[in-house]
């Protein structure tokens, strides 16, 4: 995991409204830049671009300019899945999901300094992305939410618990469901930091500063 990054890590992610149709003059696209300038005012130490359904082209140009705003900050800026596009955009790293090229294949194609994290739903996931050179993995859904539901139900935190106990040091974050009135009982579980969508957009980060 990179250095330097506070306790608990947090880990904001875009809502991935904007489709294939969506161009750098649309509001969508703005709207995800805005997001990008919270994260920096708030210093979360990490930002991921998760809009899958844009053209190449155009997150090609959202990833630059994402980097672009977040230089000299504390933040960084991780790319869902296309981590071809955030290296050449200049991104820190890469969000890795269940169909995803393995980490080991983006880490000798990206190099060391390259920050992956991959998104797990079992401790043999979180196994396997930690011995394949990732520097974090976000394990969930631990609680019920509506983002998350096609993962399947809860995980809860006794499993998350016994992830992060399997794992020991290695960081894991947890996602679904996480809200300022149990994110404190993710980091009792062992949990290094928290991830989500819906928290960010709502301003409810303000409450774990």
């Amino acid at each position: 995991m990179p250095q330097n990054l506070p306790r608990p890590i947090r880990y904001a992610i875009t809502s991935g409204k904007t489709t294939s149709q969506t161009t750098p003059d649309d509001p969508e696209f703005t709207s995800v830049l805005q997001l990008v300038e919270t994260a920096v005012t708030r210093e979360i130490p990490l930002i991921q671009i998760r809009e899958k359904k844009l053209t190449t082209r155009v997150l090609y140009d959202l990833v630059v300019r994402a980097v672009e705003m977040t230089r000299g900050s504390a933040t960084r800026v991780l790319v869902n899945d296309r981590f071809d596009v955030a290296h050449a955009a200049g991104a820190e790293g890469v969000q890795l999901t269940s169909v995803s090229l393995p980490a080991r294949v983006v880490r000798e194609a990206c190099g060391g300094e390259f920050v992956i994290g991959v998104s797990t739903h079992s401790v043999e996931d979180a196994c396997a992305a930690r011995d394949g050179g990732a520097d974090f993995v976000v394990f969930g859904p631990v609680f019920e939410t509506e983002s998350k539901r096609s993962f399947g139900p809860p995980q809860g935190l006794e499993k998350l618990a016994l992830v992060a106990s399997e794992l020991k040091h290695f960081p894991v974050l947890a996602i679904g469901g996480v809200t300022a009135g149990n994110f404190e009982s993710c980091l009792t579980a062992g949990a290094s930091g928290f991830a989500g969508i819906s928290w960010f957009e709502s301003g409810s980060d303000a409450d774990y500063q």
